[in-house]
């Protein structure tokens, strides 16, 4: 069962937010998403105004003097270039934008991107020969290579000259290559490490050029390492922000033909893009090419001229991706009907599982689903003979690199960072991995609640919620990691209609509160599973963002989590509360007993709702769904505890029968045959005498 979200509001300072509102001349609702976070009037002019010369010089990085040297020295020579990349988003536009910058030098070079599933990450000793043979004597890296230690050293033995470029944390010892350009070296001054691989190329790029304005190398090449450093989802802080807000700008009306076709494909033509429309329309995309072992299909997308195959190419990623869909949901059911048989899976604090031949290209996508359902870290290892290839994600507070680094002794190979890791072993060494993984995640998280946590800035009233306002919280904007779009809750909405979309993979609520209307999506929440109806009261974690339809602008809900209002739920367990001293056959008040006890139309209700809607003779569902179904059909006064009486009654009867499993109600249809006299019942007669005195 997915695990409830706590919800963590900030506290309401409203003297610090009319400070902000003021001093920076930003809306009320952008100065209290800052006053929740913590931000001072100085350190908010500074996030919101970072310049290009906050940028660093790229020299400052390590190695990056002798890689400089490297590549106009083989420019100038004539030598054959390969730039070896990734089959990720972040690999694929590093790739493509050296290639390019090279290609525009008049460099004679070629790319490389290995097959994820044949070949797997990084460098490997087939794809260095195959260049070698082709006569490449400098072999530059990007996105990859700062754990290729035997790789480097058998390039080198081959004759070529090596220079990696890397952004994933440093092992010691680090690849003898020529040069190995990486922020996060522990001699590295360069005083930004949280660069995406994209990044440290395009700091490459900034190096070669260093005469050049860096706001004309943003012109050039910022759309494509936006792309790549949002889809890594890399903190977007310090110059991460400048590049993406810079990239996030010129996607709109990007010259890369390749890219301009996707985003027609997509219908993004002349729409504004955000961080969030690069996560989750384009990067899933781009992503499920190299997924599904097509990553040059990407590649070449990025470095087309030609307007024709742009189009194709563009058509067959938005093909791959459907594919990919299809592959990660089977995969994800998978796992879930085996936590189903199995509860014990999800009983620690970590979730190690393997299967065979799961697709290597997507459990990355499934551990990230589990992850965030369950709210604790997750790996996933498809095995294929007596080796496995595993991808794991985290959560806050647990460092999955470290925890794998203590398990390099049973491991083939791993790499990654804190909150994504990916690895390779072998099956006799399965059971010690997860023995040791948990044990490590129960000594970090012992004093977690490790439930899924939503932080919330604000408790939003609906006048806050104008188009006007929420326009207005693109001062904040890029969102993403180490800046998250802005979190709000409304209280006491009421739910006017629900609408299955999707196929009913989603719902659509439309919500009423203080005299406005919102429509609210509901991702992932099935029509199946959507525990509310119309008439409930819910409170709603949200993001709000401008809608435009037709010629329309309207405010969107995007809910995050929902439940039941305080209220309700008040009501369900008061009356549940009752219904349970009843039971254990406590003195009850007779008002206590008055709302327990149904009348006839009360019985009827539940008989009728139960023999609609079960499918097989059974229904299944919480009781407190079921009695609100009731209760909105019929237009009854029904509640929790009456409702578990009626159902009491009709099984006294032999009409139902059903079983209570926490939150999962089963009732079973008996088919009786004939009437029920339910004045002969004895529940009904005990409630009657309490309420007779």
């Amino acid at each position: 069962m997915i695990k409830k979200a706590k919800w963590i509001i900030a506290p309401e300072n409203e003297e610090k937010i009319i400070t902000l509102q003021k001093d920076l001349g930003i809306s009320h609702l952008a100065a209290c998403v800052l006053s929740a976070r913590g931000w001072s009037v100085s350190d908010a002019e500074s996030f919101m105004g970072g310049s290009f010369d906050d940028i660093s010089d790229p020299f400052l990085i390590a190695d990056m003097d002798k890689a400089v040297e490297l590549l106009q020295k083989a420019i100038k020579n004539g030598e054959k270039i390969a730039v070896y990349g990734d089959y990720d988003v972040d690999g694929i536009t590093a790739t493509c934008i050296l290639i390019h910058y090279l290609k525009s030098k008049g460099a004679d070079c070629r790319y490389y991107i290995p097959d994820r599933i044949n070949e797997g990450y990084g460098l490997n000793k087939c794809a260095i020969a195959e260049l070698a043979e082709e006569g490449i004597t400098l072999l530059v890296t990007v996105d990859s290579g700062i754990t290729a230690v035997e790789e480097t050293e058998y390039a080198k033995s081959l004759g070529m000259k090596v220079v990696i470029t890397d952004h994933h944390e440093c092992k010691t010892p680090l690849p003898q290559a020529d040069a190995v350009v990486n922020p996060r070296r522990s001699d590295s001054t360069h005083p930004f490490r949280e660069l995406a691989g994209v990044g440290v190329a395009f700091k490459l790029i900034c190096a070669m050029e260093r005469d050049t304005g860096i706001k004309e190398l943003l012109d050039e090449y910022a759309d494509i390492v936006a792309l790549g450093t949002v889809a890594d989802v890399m903190p977007l802080k310090g110059e991460n922000r400048i590049i993406v807000t810079e990239g996030l700008k010129n996607i709109r009306h990007t010259g890369n033909i390749g890219l301009r076709a996707l985003m027609k494909k997509l219908g993004l033509d002349g729409k504004p893009v955000t961080a969030n429309t690069v996560s989750f329309v384009l990067a899933p995309r781009i992503n499920a090419a190299g997924r599904l072992g097509e990553a040059g299909c990407t590649a070449r997308l990025f470095l087309t001229d030609d307007c024709q195959e742009a189009c194709e190419l563009s058509e067959r990623l938005c093909d791959l991706n459907r594919r990919r869909q299809e592959t990660e949901n089977d995969i994800y059911t998978q796992i879930l009907s085996m936590i189903q048989e199995d509860p014990t899976l999800i009983q620690g604090k970590m979730m190690v599982l393997w299967g065979e031949n799961w697709h290597t290209g997507v459990i990355g996508i499934v551990s990230s689903r589990l992850s965030d359902r369950y709210g604790m870290p997750c790996v996933m290892i498809s095995m294929c003979g007596d080796i496995g290839k595993g991808s794991g994600r985290s959560i806050q507070g647990f460092n999955l690199y470290d925890a794998l680094s203590r398990c390099s002794d049973i491991l083939d190979r791993f790499g990654g960072h804190e909150l994504a890791v990916g690895l390779a072993i072998k099956r006799e060494n399965l059971q010690e991995l997860k023995r040791r993984l948990m044990e490590r995640a129960e000594e970090t998280l012992r004093d977690c609640e490790q439930e899924p946590v939503l932080e919330v800035d604000y408790v939003a009233r609906p006048e806050d919620l104008s188009v006007q306002s929420v326009k207005s919280l693109s001062v904040l904007e890029p969102f993403g990691m180490g800046n998250p779009t802005p979190l709000f809750v409304l209280k006491d909405a009421g739910v006017e209609e629900i609408t299955p979309i999707s196929h009913e993979r989603h719902v659509k609520m439309l919500l009423s509160c203080g005299g406005h209307s919102f429509c609210s999506m509901v991702f992932g929440m099935g029509a199946g599973r959507c525990p509310f109806v119309k008439g409930d009261q819910v409170d709603l974690v949200f993001s709000a963002e401008v809608n435009y339809f037709r010629g329309r602008e309207s405010v969107q809900l995007i809910a995050k989590d929902i439940r039941w209002s305080e209220k309700d739920i008040s009501c369900d367990k008061l009356s549940k509360d009752r219904y349970d001293r009843f039971l254990r056959g406590e003195r009850l008040s007779r008002e206590e007993a008055l709302s327990l006890c149904p009348c006839r139309d009360d019985l009827v209700a539940v008989f009728r709702h139960v023999k609609a809607n079960a499918e097989e003779h059974r229904l299944c569902g919480r009781p407190c769904t079921i009695y609100r179904k009731i209760k909105y059909e019929s237009k009854c006064c029904m509640n929790q505890g009456r409702f578990l009486v009626c159902m009491d009654i009709l099984r006294e009867f032999d009409i139902f029968d059903y079983s209570l499993d926490g939150e999962r109600m089963v009732i079973s249809d008996l088919e009786y045959k004939g009437k029920a006299d339910i004045n002969g019942s004895r529940i009904l007669k005990k409630l009657m005498d309490v309420i007779k005195g």
